[in-house]
């Protein structure tokens, strides 16, 4: 398979470097999932409305972009390693004093903070995992990399097909607390980004990049909002959606997420691996008109087999999408604020699609408690918008990736 022959661009300290990077965001989506298997249950504790306690969804991604902007500079400044490390104890550690939150209003307030650790992890994360490989083994290890965030998503639906009916919901978000023991991993095995160690060691004036690529910031904001929201929108209320809509069990639910997970992996891995080959927007573009087109299939199936398949399908072209990403926003990143940029503007678009789920829930209220149109509705839309704005975006497989910001030039 092609994914095999791009691993023999990959030295031993390469794929320490991505396997550091990948777990960091699989475990950081391992403690964001385990949330949304267990709505209703936080509802019920706290005696709450399902839709009241999607505000931690909410919280959790419009924090976000506070993480990237903060946790970005510190990278630009001291290196993607200690912040690496910084982010995954502090998402740990929220997550975990989450599960034993006395009221919803200190819940609330723990996943917001959980959100601003969680937007850090990633700029620092992809930041030192493409400064560091071989350029032509980018496209591949972005796929892998983003392949961490589905992988997450199957490690939270092993936990609750399994770990859920022993331990109720507080038990299963109290397995938050794993991810921190990455931090000693990274510390011993992963070195600093050479980029990092060549030009880091001042604060980089990102005002003033940002003022000269304004274009690209609007368009990478852009896209990565339409992202979040065709990530999100086929993600977040989907489990609820099994539950209400057909009525299928815990550990049905559990199989079938696990089953489309497995699905992102491929895609991510797939797509990631092919924009090595065709292009970072064609790759982008092809799978966002086949997740459009899956649409249907996916948010409107009956039977077992038939609901998995879709699920699998769209995850597959969802994910495979995303699998381009962290190479593409690294690789079209101003150099002097690679830390920040690509994490940020992806935060941002998080922000800016962080009420999703609560669009979602009160959508499906609006259409008469038609929770699969509302779903299918966002996804529609979402996907459209992607394959409208890549097309309209730049270029760059296989550029540089330096810290000389002189070198840059401004958007036309």
């Amino acid at each position: 398979m092609m994914f095999f022959s791009d691993l023999k661009h990959l030295a031993p300290a390469h794929r320490r470097v991505v396997l550091a990077g990948f777990l960091g965001w699989a475990l950081d989506a391992f403690d964001f999932f385990l949330l949304i298997f267990v709505l209703k249950d936080v509802a019920a504790t706290f005696h709450s409305s399902m839709t009241e306690v999607t505000l931690a969804i909410f919280l959790t991604l419009a924090t976000r972009p506070v993480g990237a902007l903060f946790f970005g500079i510190l990278s630009d400044r001291y290196g993607r390693r200690p912040v690496l490390m910084a982010v995954v104890m502090a998402y740990s550690v929220f997550g975990f004093f989450s599960a034993l939150a006395p009221s919803l209003g200190l819940f609330f307030l723990l996943r917001a903070f959980f959100g601003i650790a969680m937007g850090g992890e990633w700029g620092a994360g992809s930041a030192l995992v493409m400064e560091s490989v071989p350029p032509a083994a980018r496209g591949f290890v972005s796929g892998i990399l983003q392949a961490g965030y589905p992988s997450g998503y199957l490690l939270a639906s092993l936990a609750y097909a399994f770990i859920y009916p022993l331990t109720g919901w507080r038990g299963l978000l109290m397995l938050a607390i794993l991810p921190a023991f990455l931090v000693l991993y990274i510390r011993k095995n992963i070195p600093e980004s050479h980029v990092v160690e060549k030009g880091g060691g001042a604060f980089p004036d990102f005002r003033e990049i940002f003022s000269v690529h304004w274009k690209t910031v609007v368009f990478a904001i852009c896209l990565m909002t339409a992202f979040n929201f065709l990530s999100h929108g086929t993600q977040d209320l989907y489990p609820s959606f099994l539950e209400g809509v057909h009525h299928l069990s815990p550990h049905e639910v559990g199989g079938i997420a696990v089953l489309y997970n497995i699905g992102a992996i491929l895609g991510g891995l797939t797509l990631g691996t092919l924009s090595e080959r065709v292009g970072r927007r064609r790759a982008i573009f092809m799978a966002a008109v086949m997740a459009l087109l899956c649409t249907p299939f996916w948010g409107s199936s009956h039977g077992l087999l038939v609901i998995a398949l879709g699920a699998f399908w769209m995850q597959f072209f969802v994910q495979g999408a995303w699998g381009v990403v962290p190479v593409y926003l690294n690789e079209i990143s101003p150099s002097g604020i690679r830390g920040i940029f690509p994490g940020l503007v992806y935060q941002v678009g998080n922000l800016l699609a962080s009420a999703n789920a609560t669009i979602q829930s009160a959508l499906s209220v609006r259409l008469g408690g038609r929770l699969d149109m509302a779903l299918m509705s966002v996804a529609g839309l979402s996907a459209l918008l992607i394959g409208l704005f890549i097309l309209a975006g730049p270029e760059r497989r296989g550029t540089i990736l330096g810290k000389h910001v002189q070198k840059d030039q401004p958007d036309r």
